[in-house]
């Protein structure tokens, strides 16, 4: 028996139809790799908006040394971590730069507070108690003369009578000094004299009483005498200080 061979003496075996579809698959080593992460710029943007904060700021005692410290180290820390320089050194110049100001400015007011308490030596000497002569506190009687008739008084030289009183007889100052005091104060010079004329203080026992206080800091002799009658110190007569040199010890 015979078997038929195919036609055209090729291989019986099947052929792939030209008709179906292929599934295609990507070429290798092509793929576009993801994109790289930025720099991070955050502690270097507040580095940077601290440091302006704080150079507006400078010319403010302590809220100015507060904020552009924080900017310094905002500053420092965002180089340390490799952000961008340009803002960190920005923001740490700014920073620095108002720090430096604040603290000068802190300084100068500092400066100008403790000037300002020391222009009047007689402040400073009332802080520390003195012994009041008897002849000085016992008898201000005389000041009740002007109350009595005020009337007759005009009302400016009432009101310089009255601001004379804290420095003639509480303070013990010279009668110069407090004549100085109410015209400094608004006080007509005529007003003035008139206080200094009527308050009825001791003067004399003024000069004692501010000469037991300057010897109790260490005052003596020829320093002592030109802190009395010094137009700088207390504007006693040379009299008055003379007097109150006599009594020291009394």
């Amino acid at each position: 028996m015979t078997t038929e061979s195919p036609l055209g003496g090729g291989s019986d075996e099947r052929r792939p139809s030209t008709d179906q579809p292929t599934t295609s698959y990507p070429a290798t080593g092509t793929s576009t790799p993801p994109p790289r992460p930025g720099h991070p710029r955050g502690l270097a943007l507040a580095a940077l908006i601290v440091g302006i904060v704080a150079f507006l700021l400078g010319l403010v005692p302590v809220v100015g040394t507060i904020v552009g410290l924080a900017a310094v180290v905002l500053g420092v820390i965002a180089l340390v971590r490799r952000q961008p320089k340009v803002l960190a050194w920005i923001g740490l110049g700014l920073g620095a730069v108002a720090t430096i100001v604040s603290i000068v400015v802190a300084v100068g007011l500092g400066a100008a507070i403790d000037s300002v308490q020391q222009d009047d030596p007689a402040v400073t000497a009332t802080s520390e108690p003195a012994p009041a002569p008897t002849s000085s506190t016992t008898a201000p009687t005389p000041s009740a003369t002007p109350t009595s008739a005020a009337a007759d008084v005009p009302a400016d030289y009432a009101q310089a009578l009255e601001d004379a009183e804290p420095f003639a007889i509480s303070l013990g100052s010279s009668k110069a000094y407090t004549f100085s005091k109410l015209v400094a104060g608004g006080a007509s010079e005529a007003a003035a004299q008139y206080a200094v004329d009527t308050v009825g203080a001791d003067w004399q026992a003024n000069a004692v009483r501010k000469a037991k206080a300057y010897a109790r800091d260490g005052m003596t002799g020829d320093v002592l005498r030109n802190q009395l009658v010094s137009e700088y110190g207390e504007w006693f007569t040379a009299e008055e200080a003379d007097y109150a040199l006599a009594h020291l010890d009394d």
